[in-house]
């Protein structure tokens, strides 16, 4: 095991595959669902992530002296910036227009996930100077790798905040943005959480909680074992036709689902409601070891306030029985606010080969942040909280 002095070795691998669960699992770690081998290794092979999807993937390993997995990296040759949440179709046009090649470009990240979490994947067992020279030589690897092929940028997108400060050490520039989170305050019930609520919120959650009750519908949590072939058969319905309707495209394909409840079926939780026997919306989401990951919604039939209740206020109720300290219902959504998510920072950071370009992209994304600083301001001085809350 490198102790510090000697130099680290990266390794590019062109399938997770290649590497053993338990070794990846074990820089992964366990407080995030979506960094595991078992999500990413359902999306590559659900065929869902690779190079014909434009996702190839060129994975970072090192390993000790004795052959063993000591740190990794999540890594993507893009050829779009279709499914990342941190969007650059702007950037891309402009250096495009301006005689420029923009794609391919490289992408640390989860695929089609807007879900913080590392990116730099160290084993904890180890001492902490370690694990820093470990983390920097994956970040320096990711820009040399960058230059070998020759792509206009690398990007690295949701990673932890102290990453984004590393990432920046190594010459990114760093880039935040905003999603909408909800905090446990030690709730023991859901009435605990709307009485931190002003009366006015507190009566419109309750108003569009019984306005589902009236539908008649049985909603449950589903985990692990409980959750069948079928549920994903009606799940992967719902999830088609919301994502079909709203994107255009459906990035999942069947396959994927199996894979996640058989790889991962212990970290699913699936709010499905059913009208009788027959299931007519599903929520999914992964549970990290504080954290509820909301992902994607669907649904057959218009039910008034069922999306709320199952992405929102159902996933609430799991978090407090469950102990969880956040939920994070996914990407955009400035509604979820007088639902009790309150705006929290994202991160990203990019390295940018053309200096004109890294130039110009530099210049907005400061006052982007200027921006977004101010939307979380205002967004605060509205909270549903009661004052005595905030």
């Amino acid at each position: 095991m490198p102790d510090g002095r000697e130099p680290t070795t990266v390794n590019v691998i062109g399938s997770i595959a290649e590497i053993e669960a338990a070794e990846w699992d074990a820089c992964a770690g366990a407080e995030n669902p979506f960094c595991r081998h078992g999500f990413l290794s359902a999306m590559e092979d659900s065929g869902s992530v690779n190079a014909e999807t434009g996702w190839m993937p060129r994975h970072l390993a090192v390993r000790d002296e004795a052959g063993g997995l000591i740190a990794a990296a999540p890594l993507y040759l893009k050829s779009h910036s279709y499914g990342e949440y941190v969007f650059d179709w702007g950037w891309a046009e402009a250096y495009e227009r301006a005689g420029g090649r923009y794609y391919p470009k490289l992408l640390s990240a989860i695929p089609f996930t807007p879900a913080t979490g590392r990116r730099l994947l160290v084993r904890d067992d180890i001492t902490d100077a370690v694990k820093d020279d470990l983390a920097d030589a994956l970040a320096a690897a990711m820009i040399k790798l960058a230059r070998r092929l020759g792509v206009s940028s690398l990007h690295v997108t949701f990673p932890t905040e102290a990453e984004w400060k590393r990432l920046g050490k190594h010459g990114l520039l760093l880039r935040t943005g905003q999603q909408f989170h909800w905090h446990n305050r030690g709730y023991e019930s859901f009435d605990d959480f709307l009485a931190d609520l002003n009366s006015r919120k507190r009566k419109a959650i309750r108003k569009e909680r019984a306005a589902v009750a009236k539908h008649g519908l049985h909603i449950r949590a589903l985990s692990g074992a409980d959750i069948t072939e079928a549920h994903w058969d009606a799940f992967y319905r719902f999830y088609r036709d919301t994502s079909d309707k709203k994107w255009g495209a459906s990035y999942l394909n069947r396959e994927f689902f199996s894979l996640l409840g058989e790889r991962m079926g212990e970290s699913v939780v699936l709010i499905i409601a059913e009208d009788g026997d027959r299931p007519v919306a599903g929520a999914l989401n992964l549970a990290g070891r504080d954290t509820l990951f909301g992902r994607n919604w669907g649904s057959e039939a218009d039910y008034k306030f069922l999306h709320f209740e199952a992405c929102y206020y159902q996933a609430i109720d799991y978090a407090i029985a469950h102990r969880l300290e956040w939920v994070e219902a996914g990407a955009q959504g400035p509604h979820k606010v007088q639902r009790g998510y309150l705006p929290r920072l994202t991160y990203s950071a990019h390295w940018i080969a053309d200096p004109g370009l890294k130039s110009a992209v530099e210049h907005f994304i400061a006052g982007e942040r200027r921006e977004i600083d101010y939307q979380m301001k205002m967004i605060l001085a509205r909270s549903p909280f009661r004052q005595d809350q905030c």
